[in-house]
């Protein structure tokens, strides 16, 4: 079997290795450059999602003591109350 004679590689021009660094430093540049900006949108549309949710005015509500939630201020409206009652129970008034 022939053995091929390993050639060695031809010398480049100190310019052109001087340009070729260049463009790859301007690349990684632009890389990290994307890389901080990925980051910051990132954590602006948390910090805008968080401060969204806490503008939104979430409605109370409590309970009357029989498990019926009542919601916001009902001013003395009669809201139904429960519609069921357990076997042996009889269901309370309303009011």
């Amino acid at each position: 079997m022939e053995q091929h004679p390993v050639k060695r590689p031809e010398s480049v021009p100190y310019i052109v290795f001087e340009s070729e660094l260049a463009r790859q430093e301007r690349h990684a540049k632009r890389l990290w450059i994307a890389l901080v900006t990925a980051i910051a949108t990132i954590l602006a549309v948390v910090y805008i999602f968080i401060w969204y949710l806490n503008q939104y005015d979430f409605v109370s509500y409590d309970q009357d003591g029989e498990g019926v939630n009542i919601i916001g201020d009902m001013n003395g409206v009669d809201y139904g109350g429960p519609a069921i009652a357990y076997e042996g129970e009889e269901v309370p008034p309303v009011g």
